[in-house]
């Protein structure tokens, strides 16, 4: 890394630090300021080559499941490319063809809706580090999200797909299948209305729809079914934007942006992320016989608030202290390591929130 691009990152470091410098007692002048977090002290050189390592390995896997998606479309083109190329190459081909391979397209969109979601979660993590790292950097009014070192680490702890299996469907069937179940749709009839001869009555064309001793009327009514349902989805699918990589931007559209240089309300401090995924939020309940030791260690080490109240345990009559803390899942493991080393006797039950408001989670002004 060159001197001058070392020295710019450097001083990023100390811009985006959310901790504080190494706790020396003197340090020597040379030592650079680190990025202090959870008891960790890294020199900003390092955060930075290790974030970009991350970069770089998020980008590999996003491109390899990118191309995954490629190929399935490739499937899809190339088998309604060969299905229409035989039912109209010789008349006497009987229609199922085409209705074979509608199924078969089909069962590629399940496929392929099913490898957007893998793509989506490291797409998830790219724009985490995109827009709070790296746009951070080049725009000095904005500053990280306080939750984006804590959805990345989730992410990359407890990986989950942040997008659902609708949305996915949905997203693949309006970029690229829909226009190829149109073109099959279009080419059922017109194979069934032109071969061998053109129809003269609506009768006649029912008949020619039948598939074997299923009628004419059941396959259209089951056909219109078919499109009915998929334009369905596709509409019904536009509205969820859990999705976050792409070309989606991170940050709520309107005047909040910035526009031809001019910054917006959303240039301070206060720049949020538009709600896409939910990061797990906990409750542990700690009954404890040592809860000033404990809680000052929670304070101190997990930088969380800790809320006592007195409980009597009915077996024993003894009275204790039960500690309330709210947390995330990357907090758990540090949660447990502090209570063993302070109180291997104490009872710990961990618990799923299904909402936490207030400092250090969801703004509650914003609900």
């Amino acid at each position: 890394m060159p001197i001058a691009t070392e020295a710019i990152f450097g001083a990023v470091g100390v811009v985006l630090s959310t901790g504080k410098r190494n706790s020396m007692e003197n340090p020597p002048e040379q030592e650079e300021a680190a990025w202090s977090y959870r008891g960790y002290h890294l020199k900003s050189s390092e955060f930075v080559t290790a974030m970009v390592h991350l970069f770089r390995a998020e980008i590999q896997r996003a491109n390899v499941w990118r191309q995954r998606l490629d190929t399935t479309t490739n499937w899809a083109v190339i088998a309604t490319g060969a299905a229409l190329s035989i039912a109209f190459s010789q008349p006497n081909v009987h229609h199922g063809v085409i209705i074979l391979n509608t199924l078969l397209i089909t069962w590629f969109l399940f496929i392929e809706a099913r490898r957007y979601r893998y793509y989506e979660l490291w797409s998830y993590r790219i724009r985490l580090m995109e827009t709070d790292f790296y746009a951070a950097m080049l725009v000095p009014p904005f500053q990280p999200s306080a939750e984006w070192a804590e959805s990345l680490a989730e992410s990359l702890l407890s990986p989950s797909f942040p997008i659902s299996m609708w949305e996915a469907f949905g997203r693949r069937l309006r970029r690229n299948y829909l226009w190829m179940l149109v073109i099959l749709g279009a080419s059922w009839i017109g194979k069934n209305y032109l071969f061998p001869n053109p129809v003269t009555s609506l009768a006649e064309f029912v008949t020619r729809c039948a598939v074997g001793p299923i009628s004419g009327q059941i396959v259209i009514g089951l056909g219109i079914a078919y499109y009915c349902f998929l334009v369905l989805v596709a509409v019904a699918t536009l509205g969820m934007t859990e999705a976050s990589g792409e070309i989606l931007s991170r940050f709520g559209t309107g005047a909040d942006h910035q526009f031809h240089g001019k910054p917006g309300p959303l240039a301070a401090n206060s720049a949020r992320p538009v709600p896409g995924h939910r990061r797990n939020q906990l409750l542990a309940l700690i009954i404890t016989d040592k809860p000033e030791l404990v809680s000052a260690r929670i304070l101190t080490n997990l930088k969380r608030g800790v809320t006592a109240i007195e409980g009597k345990g009915m077996y024993t009559g003894h009275a204790r202290s039960i500690l309330l803390c709210a947390l995330t899942v990357t907090e758990v493991h540090n949660l447990k390591a502090i209570i063993a080393r302070e109180d291997p006797q104490a009872f710990v039950i961990v618990s799923p929130s299904l909402e936490i408001l207030g400092r250090g989670f969801s703004p509650l002004d914003d609900q």
